[in-house]
């Protein structure tokens, strides 16, 4: 896109723009019940002209924000949409959830979910492993009934305490980068700081706020649900497989960049390509879905001698047809994030928090939260605030281990405040059939909790470190 034309405009006038805006928002989707694509495409635009960007250039950057959002997005939802709507429909998830109750037992089924959660989150996107884990969480509610928040909550913590500070997720690896830490002492680090967060903040949390949803229901955006006989149903390890496989592959893909970007294998080493080419989160996916397709659903009934014909094909457009609007709501959110990161309140304010000599690791978190709430993104949230803040650590010359704990506090940061802004917020939102004001009221409240708890643990950290 060419150099957008900006009118400057006073620090404090971009801040009122940037908070009347969010309110208009809030007004257009909860009050008038206008959709929230619409009225996420018309405050952008209306945002933008006000914060000074030129009438000819407003348009490009909404679709800018909007086409690199969803060319993102839209292939891990809807690859990751195919997936839980095969194992749902086929009797994976009722072969895991029968396991999963077997071996915890009924009473601590949220643990369950919340610890498969934290195994399944480690390498996959928060968007794409979600989605793949729905189906699971939403036979695990349904079996057990009561309402759905206690079974999806504590699951929606350890995705985002993972996502949020854990490499290999790109916030948090792009953080430690350009503050030249060092990633395996970031994992160590995020994890020590991570796991109490998620069960306080997350799986506790959830918890305590599911209480207020008492009649919370089950979703069907995956489809009604079929009790299969446990003879027709998938293996245990067959579904397993299904749902490793992915990790497996980026993890694969993780491996060798990593000794790519060390020097240890050349950039034309086949297996670097190779990993560049099949571990890369969506082609991860595309390639588990295309086996779960002939594993889960094309096997089976030529087993069973059952006909196979056109099914397959309509079992995909039903998964495709409700996540359309999902995918549009995001791309939606990426554009008024975009908006506000090209009217430049984020950066001015981070500068003239920069310059106020605060503590590296509180300057670095508070840096964080302002392009969170300005832009949406935590990963460009963290990588903006690690940049900000890698001259001042440079000079500094931290030792490891506190190095690595500023980089944590920053990723806390960048993780906190999710709101209308955030595609995040929309499609872990809608996924889980909540509106607007219990978005809010639930991802938003987990996401500042985490994002405040881990940070104070870092601190901890970063002082007895230092």
């Amino acid at each position: 896109m060419d150099e957008v034309v900006l009118a400057e405009r006073p620090t404090a006038l971009l801040l009122i723009i940037a908070v009347v805006a969010i309110a208009v928002l809030l007004v257009l989707i909860v009050k008038v019940r206008l959709h929230a694509f619409f009225s996420l495409i018309v405050v952008s635009v209306l945002t933008g002209l006000a914060a000074g960007i030129g009438m000819g250039d407003v348009v490009s950057v909404v679709i800018e924000g909007f086409s690199t959002t969803v060319g993102t997005v839209a292939l891990l939802v809807g690859f990751g949409a195919v997936l839980g709507r095969l194992v749902e429909m086929t009797g994976g998830a009722q072969t895991l959830a029968d396991k999963m109750l077997q071996r915890f037992g009924e009473k601590r089924a949220p643990l369950a979910l919340a610890v498969a959660s934290l195994f399944y989150a480690f390498p996959i996107f928060l968007d794409a492993g979600f989605i793949v884990m729905l189906p699971i969480i939403y036979t695990v509610a349904r079996r057990l009934g009561g309402s759905f928040m206690l079974y999806v909550l504590p699951s929606i913590g350890a995705f985002l305490m993972m996502h949020a500070l854990t490499p290999p997720h790109p916030g948090p690896t792009a953080a430690a980068t350009v503050m030249g830490a060092d990633i395996g002492m970031v994992v160590i680090v995020s994890l020590l700081v991570g796991l109490p967060t998620w069960y306080l903040a997350g799986y506790r949390l959830g918890l305590l706020i599911a209480k207020r949803y008492p009649n919370m229901p089950v979703p069907n955006l995956l489809g009604e649900p079929k009790d299969y006989p446990e003879d027709e149903r998938p293996g245990f390890w067959t579904i397993m497989f299904v749902l490793l496989l992915p990790l497996g592959l980026i993890f694969f893909n993780t491996v060798f960049s990593t000794l790519e970007a060390d020097g240890a294998v050349a950039d034309d080493n086949i297996f670097y390509q190779l990993s560049r080419l099949i571990g890369t989160t969506s082609m991860a996916l595309l390639i588990t879905v295309l086996l779960a397709m002939v594993l889960l659903y094309v096997v089976p009934r030529r087993r069973r001698g059952e006909p196979i014909g056109g099914l397959l094909e309509d079992l995909v457009d039903d998964a495709l047809a409700p996540v359309c609007s999902i995918i549009l709501i995001t791309g939606a959110g990426g554009a008024f994030g975009r908006i506000l990161t090209e009217t430049g309140i984020g950066q001015t304010l981070a500068d003239g928090l920069d310059a106020l000599g605060l503590p590296v690791i509180v300057a670095g978190f508070l840096i964080a939260i302002i392009f969170r709430v300005a832009q949406g993104s935590a990963t460009v949230a963290a990588t903006t605030a690690g940049s900000i803040m890698a001259p001042a650590v440079v000079s500094m010359e931290l030792g490891a281990i506190p190095l690595a704990a500023v980089v944590v506090g920053i990723c806390a940061g960048s993780i906190t405040f999710s709101h209308v802004n955030d595609s995040g917020f929309w499609l872990i939102g809608r996924f889980c059939g909540f509106d607007t004001v219990t978005t809010l009221k639930t991802w938003t409240v987990i996401a500042t909790a985490i994002g405040f708890m881990s940070f104070a643990l870092a601190s901890v950290v970063y002082v007895v470190a230092s």
